[in-house]
Parts: C-alpha cells; sequence; structure tokens
C-alpha cells in the first residue's frame, strides 16, 4: 500500500501504519487517529472489534472487500506453506490495495 500511495504521490495525504491484536499493541488511540482499520482476516476483525470502542467499530474492514475480483473474503496465511504461497498473498494484497487507492481517490476528490 505504501508503494501504491507513493507512485500515487498521495502520501502528504494518506497515513498508514501497522499494527497488531497481541497484548503488546495495548492501546485504543489507532481508533480514534485513523479513518480506515484494516483486517486481514475474520479473526483479527474478531479481535478488532472487541476492542474498539462502538463509535468507531464502522471503520474496521477487511482488505478483500477492496478487489471486486477477489475470490476469497480473507487474505490467505501462508506462513506454513511454501514460498509460492506469499507469492500468492502478495497478489492478493496488492490488488485489494490498488482497489483500496481507487476507494480512497475518490474520497480525497470530494
Amino acid at each position: 500500500m505504501r508503494d501504491q500511495v507513493a507512485a500515487a504521490k498521495l502520501g502528504n495525504r494518506i497515513e498508514i501504519d501497522s499494527a497488531g491484536t497481541g497484548g503488546w499493541h495495548i492501546g485504543a488511540a489507532d481508533f480514534e487517529r485513523f479513518d480506515l482499520l484494516i483486517a486481514m482476516d475474520d479473526a483479527n476483525v474478531a479481535a478488532l472489534t472487541r476492542i474498539c470502542p462502538p463509535a468507531h467499530r464502522d471503520k474496521i474492514r477487511l482488505l478483500m472487500e477492496f478487489d471486486p475480483q477477489a475470490d476469497a473474503r480473507e487474505v490467505v496465511d501462508p506462513y506454513f506453506g511454501d514460498d509460492g504461497g506469499f507469492e500468492a498473498v502478495l497478489d492478493q494484497c496488492e490488488a485489494a490495495c490498488r482497489g483500496l487507492l481507487a476507494g480512497l481517490r475518490g474520497q480525497l476528490a470530494n
């Protein structure tokens, strides 16, 4: 996503950060700070929903929602597979990020 935002010259308008749902990521500031909280799978959506203040739950979305051509609802976890799984995840993420960026461009134009 960072590469696509930079290529679109929107780095000064779109802030990207990364976090997890483990105990070492404690804190609710991200729910207030960011307009979108993107999760890779339903387990992460559930974890975010549990700790998210109710007023910000509509910000939680699955990454693959942004790829209209996606044949999967979640980003596949490649960890226990071969190198091809990592390539497939990269393809999934890049396609979904293109869709997300297109949507953000529309919002930024308004």
